[in-house]
């Protein structure tokens, strides 16, 4: 049954007791100094949020230090690392951590609330409990995954859509591999170690059960890194598409811009204050009124055509109409 023993909450289960500390304070800490001997050095990085994860080895116990994604604030922020301290003996596992690993809140509370919760939950032994905690902590892992992994699925799309550009889409995703990434990674690396050091504070066999927790996080980290190899083919093809997108247009708007070459010539010699064949002093009318200005619009016309036939036939641009 749950219990309150030296104002820390506790829960015992044939035999041994689990102590779960949220939020760490040094009252907290002094109390549990009271009932284990703990070494300072271990204690003290309780309190820290940024520990590498480890394993310290002792006679009676070991110290193991995770790291776990949260997402506790429900937003489409990137995963924080959350720090779980395990303190693992033969009769005894206490968790500590701030509170943002809802997983292993959930589990506490089964245990409290259900005795059979408790019986399924916790075993024989504080390693079947541990193995429990990582258990649920890692399937958790696995839901973010997922997220992730659909995230890029959808981004497959919008990559060949070249009406916009997904380059924020992108780099926000390859973040967010990358930091889930670096905590999966450390804990591939330190769950080998706990693996070996848990199995001599239990009776029963526990290997097959963190072996098939070690195997969902190589899962998990294969995943991860097909994930980012993708993402980066993406964000090449997107800048590959983007180029392409910008030299068309930078190529019509070059093509316009030539074409108006002859046009703007044309206007500057007749803008010019001077007197010139065809202008107000010496008018042409063998057309009409409008003569002048029909002579150098069809000039501004033929020239233009003809340079769009002889950039085609350099085949600097593709005329749909032209046959070859």
């Amino acid at each position: 049954m749950a219990q309150i023993r030296s104002d820390l909450e506790t829960i015992t289960n044939n035999g041994f007791l689990w102590t779960d500390i949220q939020k760490p304070t040094n009252e907290k800490m002094s109390l549990l100094a009271k009932n284990y001997n703990f070494h300072g050095l271990n204690v003290e990085d309780c309190f820290s949020k940024v520990q590498i994860p480890k394993v310290d080895r002792y006679e009676d116990h070991v110290f193991i230090i995770l790291h776990f994604p949260t997402t506790a604030e429900k937003e489409k922020t990137l995963p924080r690392f959350s720090q779980l301290s395990i303190f693992a003996g033969r009769n005894y596992l206490v968790t500590i951590h701030q509170g943002d690993l809802k997983p292993l809140d959930n589990i506490f509370q089964l245990c409290k609330q259900s005795d059979e919760q408790r019986h399924a939950l916790m075993g024989k032994s504080p390693s079947y409990l541990l193995y429990s905690i990582i258990d649920a902590l890692v399937d958790d892992l696995l839901h973010i995954l997922k997220n992730i992994i659909g995230n890029v699925d959808d981004l497959e799309e919008s990559v060949f859509n070249d009406r916009k550009s997904d380059v924020k889409t992108i780099s926000l995703l390859r973040r967010e591999i990358t930091s889930l990434r670096r905590i999966v990674v450390r804990l591939r690396r330190t769950m080998s170690e706990v693996t070996k050091d848990i199995q001599k504070f239990a009776e029963e066999d526990l290997t097959p059960y963190f072996a098939d927790v070690e195997d969902h996080i190589e899962k998990i980290f294969e995943e991860l890194e097909e994930s980012k190899e993708i993402v980066d083919i993406y964000k090449d093809t997107d800048f590959m598409l983007s180029t392409e997108k910008s030299n068309k247009i930078l190529a019509i708007l070059t093509i316009i811009f030539t074409l108006s070459i002859p046009t703007s010539t044309i206007a500057t010699f007749y803008g010019m204050n001077i007197n010139l064949p065809g202008s107000i002093a010496q008018p042409w009318t063998f057309l009409g009124e409008y003569t002048t200005m029909i002579l150098i619009l069809l000039a501004s016309i033929i020239s233009g055509l003809y340079m769009l036939w002889y950039f085609s036939h350099l085949g600097w641009i593709q005329i749909p109409w032209r046959r070859e």
